[in-house]
């Protein structure tokens, strides 16, 4: 997970929490999952989760647990 400011962001993207638009300019979190790798050197896979990455409000991604 990585909190983004609103300058960092110049796209619209969709909250999969609401499914309202993040307009650019919002500040707002992107998360991805993180997979175990084989490899002892470094042990997670962050790399191949890139086209998992999804953008979230914050209060949507602090209140994920209790949605339905």
């Amino acid at each position: 997970m990585r909190a983004l400011t609103g300058s960092a962001s110049g796209k619209t993207y969709r909250c999969p929490g609401c499914d309202q638009e993040i307009r650019p300019g919002t500040p707002h979190v992107v998360t991805w999952p993180a997979y175990a790798r084989d490899s002892d050197l470094d042990p997670w896979d962050v790399d191949s989760a890139a086209d998992w990455r999804r953008h979230w409000h914050a209060t949507c991604w602090r209140a994920r647990d209790r949605r339905r």
